[in-house]
């Protein structure tokens, strides 16, 4: 008798677990030190508390439209190459050893720390609390989100630029000179604009959505959600809420939507709104000279099409006066068929004196005949005057 023994779930977990390939991040919390991690989505899910479904958006083999989600302790980011997950303490980023992550990595070692360090409690009195205060009201999920977004709207941006040098040149040119090369690289470069386009549109759709829901901006204030679970004085603080002694004149400073941050205000956005309002109009601008360069290349189109057009009535014509001067030689040519035809008849004889008034008779009515023709044919509009 044969008996089966069940197998161990945690065992069968962690088999799961080894088959699934490592991928590779870099962790930057909130000094700016960076940390590459080489582990398993199991691992990252568990460290952020997120969901399977919001680390697949990330996947970097799965297409996903540009999405920007706010979960109970995180910010799951997919801005083009720029996949991240950003929480009140760290920012967790896809495949740092792309040549376009790497600025990224760069621009937030660089700005984070500015934040710590006014929350660390460093003593900022004067003037250099007025200098410096409108940079550290943010929370620290913020100041990650705007980095993103103003790298990806800059990137963007200068594919744009790019795309707007090559386009204009080729496109004169196509209009002073219409060939193969010409138009092949047109249908190159206006590939790539409908592809760029989509791309912005896409960012743009994801930035005014968010905009349009002030819920889901809501869900991106982490660190309000920190500070409503914890209390706001004592040793519970929230960790992004600063500890230096001047605390009271920094919060009579701020403006109205950092004050709501702080108090944890869950009716008031206007800090987030205020940021998303800015790029939302810099990544609209770049679909705006996209949008005009598609007129622009309409515009090119539509002259080409007439000059096609116009070369196309020029051998129509060609072929019409072709036609008509072909028609007219039959008709000469039917006089000498019926003259050159060897049949004996009796008034052929002594009547050489007329060849030459039938030569000259047949001349001037096949002449006439192509005059009435074309005269016809610019009277109708046929031909061009």
């Amino acid at each position: 008798m044969v008996h089966v023994v069940p197998a161990d779930p945690q065992a069968v977990v962690a088999v799961k677990k080894k088959a699934q390939p490592s991928r590779s991040w870099v962790l930057l919390d909130s000094t700016g030190e960076t940390t590459v991690l080489d582990v398993d989505k199991y691992a990252i899910m568990h460290r952020v508390n997120i969901h399977a479904r919001d680390l697949r958006i990330l996947d970097p083999l799965l297409s996903y439209p540009s999405t920007i989600l706010g979960r109970d302790g995180a910010i799951v980011l997919n801005l083009e190459h720029i996949k991240a997950i950003i929480t009140s303490e760290e920012v967790l980023l896809r495949d740092p050893s792309d040549e376009n992550v790497v600025p990224v990595v760069q621009e937030l070692q660089r700005r984070l720390p500015l934040v710590n360090a006014i929350r660390q409690g460093q003593d900022y009195t004067g003037g250099q609390n007025d200098v410096e205060g409108d940079e550290d009201e943010s929370p620290f999920e913020f100041r990650a989100l705007e980095v993103a977004l103003e790298s990806i709207c800059s990137f963007l941006a200068a594919r744009t630029l790019e795309l707007e040098t090559a386009a204009y040149p080729a496109l004169d040119e196509l209009t002073s000179q219409i060939s193969s090369r010409n138009l092949d690289r047109v249908r190159k470069l206006k590939s790539a604009m409908t592809r760029l386009t989509a791309r912005v549109q896409k960012v743009r759709d994801e930035l005014e959505q968010l905009l349009d829901d002030d819920d889901d901006m809501a869900d991106l204030y982490l660190s309000r959600k920190l500070a409503g679970t914890s209390p706001v004085s004592g040793s519970g603080a929230a960790n992004w809420y600063p500890a230096s002694p001047t605390i009271g004149s920094k919060i009579s400073r701020a403006s109205r939507a950092s004050i709501a941050t702080v108090r944890g205000d869950e009716n008031d956005v206007e800090e987030l709104e205020m940021l998303l309002e800015a790029y939302f109009m810099q990544i609209d601008g770049t679909l705006n000279k996209l949008t005009t360069l598609r007129e622009y290349i309409d515009d090119t189109e539509d002259y080409i099409n007439i000059q096609l057009d116009n070369h196309r009535n020029q051998l129509i014509q060609l072929e019409l006066f072709l036609s008509s001067g072909t028609v007219c030689l039959s008709v000469y040519s039917l006089v000498a068929a019926i003259f050159g035809m060897n049949i004996p008849y009796t008034w052929n004889d002594n009547h050489g004196y007329m060849f030459k008034w039938v030569v000259i008779l047949s001349g001037i009515f096949s002449a006439i005949l192509f005059v009435l023709i074309m005269s016809y044919a610019r009277v109708k509009s046929l031909v061009g005057s």
